[in-house]
Formats: structure tokens, sequence, C-alpha cells
């Protein structure tokens, strides 16, 4: 097989929660574990730390490794969903994964792989725990696909957990109540293993302080300490100011990053606690260069200037809840709004939370999971949203370029797949 062969295996073939949904979604780690002893344990031979949470897992586990990278440690990352290229889940030290890596992993094991059938999910994350073992490195960022308790991460045994926050996302799995969910995210506590909470309300503080009691685990709830004592807005990033580190500037975007912030400073706390060496330089680097570090994109990320355009990688209530503040706090005239949902989110949670007054194009991400744009529309017109719509997410972005004129604003979102899809249709064009 060639690495264009083994992608078509891992899309195509392979039961990938991305693409298809629940039908992929296989509870209990039987097979992660027996995928674990046919690779010899690899994650036991470094250092991990392990992120869970329903939004802001991504922009933790990033900065995390980038500060870690700038002290000195070799660093694997292993986050999901990609973007644009698959590699982009698996790095090292900001580099992907190497094709030649993925292609002989898959090639050498593909009879193990048929008789197991495992998920996307399980058989990435082997690859990644192998990757890592033969790259050396020091430690990895290990973020959690979705929920904790049954993830296929959750093998690990962390130096140290942090979960960002909690929201309804994935109820059909993880519960439809916010401490059922709290509950699944909550299973990545284990004993010896110290954990920052960077949000936590009446809900799912008691969830949290139940299991660390349960666990004899050291548990810290960053927004009762706010690490961060102040931060100042200038063109949608932050400089904070922080007790330990005193004056930051943030290189991520968006109001949702001042709570991030406040998480990540105390997990670094919690690290040097167990003996990490993290110097106020690393740490200052790792904040403001995060992105060119690791290559991390999507996050409110401006991709023009007049007019404004934004595009962010929100896609549930909470997410969502977080770009509308961001988007009323952005000077603009008129704001054109190019959004598409996948059918398994609370479509209707959602819309409720969007701007009136803006003009919406409905459209549909690449994938089997998207919402049909004319439905979208339907329920947005519900709900007091109008529009259009656009068959696809390419054409829905040029029809906002040739409609907003200087001084207005374009937004999109509303998946991370429509911002995949965006992202790659601006390569392509080279715009």
């Amino acid at each position: 097989m060639d690495y264009q062969e083994v992608i078509r295996y891992l899309v195509d073939e392979v039961p990938m929660f991305q693409k298809v949904g629940g039908s992929a979604y296989k509870e209990g780690l039987d097979n992660t574990y027996a995928l674990d002893e046919h690779f010899g344990h690899p994650h036991q031979s470094y250092k991990t730390i392990h992120v869970a949470g329903t939004n802001g897992k991504g922009s933790c586990s990033h900065t995390l490794a980038a500060i870690l990278q700038m002290a000195g440690y070799r660093v694997g990352l292993y986050t999901s969903p990609h973007l644009v290229d698959f590699r982009e889940r698996i790095k090292v030290n900001g580099r992907m994964i190497d094709k030649d890596y993925v292609t002989d992993f898959v090639s050498s094991n593909i009879n193990l792989f048929k008789t197991l059938t495992p998920s996307f999910f399980e058989l990435t994350t082997a690859l990644a725990f192998s990757y890592f073992k033969d790259m050396s490195v020091d430690v990895a960022v290990i973020e959690v696909g979705m929920g904790g308790r049954l993830d296929c991460t959750n093998i690990i045994t962390p130096d140290l957990a942090i979960i960002t926050n909690i929201s309804l996302d994935h109820v059909q799995f993880l519960g439809n109540t916010l401490e059922k969910i709290a509950a699944e995210k909550a299973g990545i506590i284990k004993k010896g293993v110290p954990v920052v909470i960077g949000e936590a309300n009446e809900h799912t503080h008691p969830v949290f302080e139940a299991k660390s009691k349960e666990t004899g685990t050291e548990i810290v709830f960053a927004e009762d300490v706010p690490m961060v004592t102040s931060a100042e807005r200038a063109s949608g990033r932050y400089t904070y100011h922080c007790q330990d580190y005193g004056e930051i500037f943030g290189g991520l975007a968006g109001d949702y990053q001042v709570k991030n912030t406040n998480t990540v400073l105390w997990a670094l706390r919690m690290l040097q606690n167990k003996g990490y060496d993290l110097p106020s330089t690393a740490v200052k680097d790792g904040f403001k260069d995060v992105c060119s570090i690791t290559g991390f994109y999507g996050r409110w990320q401006t991709l023009r200037q007049d007019p404004l355009v934004v595009c962010d990688a929100g896609h549930n209530v909470g997410g969502i809840a977080w770009v509308t503040e961001q988007l009323s706090s952005v000077k603009h005239d008129k704001l054109y709004f190019v959004i598409g949902m996948v059918g398994d989110k609370d479509i209707d949670g959602v819309l409720g939370l969007l701007p009136k007054d803006a003009h919406y194009i409905f459209t549909k991400a690449s994938i089997k999971r998207a919402l049909d744009e004319h439905q979208l529309h339907q329920m947005a017109a519900a709900k007091g949203l109008h529009g259009e719509t656009a068959r696809d997410v390419p054409s829905a972005y040029e029809r906002a370029l040739s409609l907003a004129k200087s001084g207005d604003m374009v937004f999109i979102g509303g998946s991370c797949f429509v911002v995949a899809d965006l992202l790659s249709h601006i390569n392509n064009m080279g715009h």
C-alpha cells in the first residue's frame, strides 16, 4: 500500500465518526487494550498530559505543547479532528507525522486491523502512541476524542489531567444532562494524578468533587482562584496580566481564550509541582507563538482584513455562545454569516443564539453527517434568521465575499467540517 491507498483505507473502510457519526462509535476499550498489547504498550515510554472537555481542549492542548517545546522538551501532540490533512492529528515538535510512517504502520498491520476491525479513532490512537515512542518524545499532550471514561486515550496514566469545561454535546453517547456528561469526562481522573478543572457550574462541580475524593486526587477549580488578574483585548487577541509570569501576550484570538489561558496557567503550576522545568521565557513564547510552533489554526482565524473575514471551528452551544459574544464585540457594518452544521448537534440551541440582523448563507460540509442546507434554512427561519442557501462551503464563501463591502464582516463556522472545507478551498485557490 502507498500513502494514498492507506488514507483511502482509513477514510473509506475503517468506521470514522468524523464522517458517519454514531455507527463508528464503539463502546468499551477491548480493541484499545488489544492494540496496546500488540504494539508493546508504547504510551508507557514517555510522560503524558491528558486533556478533556467540551470546548477549549484544542486551544489548551496546543498551548501546552508549544510551551513545553519552548522549554526544551521533545513534545508529541495528539488532537482531533483534522481540518485539512489527516496528519494534523499527530505531531512531534509541531511537525506532522511522516507519510512513510503512516504507510508502514497501516500496511504492516493490515491483517491485524481486518481481524480486530477497530474504529478509525482506535486505530489512529494506536498509531499516535507508537509514533511518539519511536520518535522518542519526552512528553505527549493527548486530547480526548469524546467523553473520557470510555475514550481509547484513557489507557494512559498521565502526569496531569485537565477538563476544560462541560456543555451539552454528543448527548446520544455521553448522556443528556450536564451531570451525566461531566461523569463521563471525569472518567479520566485517576488516583495520584492531579486534575485542573477549567470551568464548572452547580451541575458539574459536585461530580468532579466526588470523583476527586473517590480517587484521592488533588483537584483545582481554576476559575475559583484566577491566575489571570486582568486581560486587555486588541485586534481580537489579549495581553494577560497573571500571577506567575507578569504580562503575557496571547497568540490565539477570541474572548473565550481568557478562560483557556487561566486553565493553562493552572496546569503549568501543577506541572512545575511535578518537576517540569518551565522557564518564564518558554511560557511567554509558547503563548505568543502557539500557532507557528504547533501549526494550530481554525480558531477565530482572520483570513482577510477588509471586509473582515473570520472563521472559527466552534460547533456546539458552548462554542457558538462564545462566537456570538465575540461577534458582538467586533466593529463592523453588515454581517454575512456562512453556516453549516452536522445533524447530531443541538441545532435549535445553536440557532437560538445567533444574531438576527445578519444575512445568512446556509450550506453543508462535505461529510455524510452534514445537515442539508435547505433543512437548516427552514429551521433557522423559524428562529427569525434569514438568508439564502449554497450547495457547498466554497460556493457559500465566494457568495459571501461577493456581497460583502468595505467595512462589512464575513464569518464562517457552525462546524469544524465547514472550516475544514473552507481552508481546503482557500489553499486550492491560493487566496
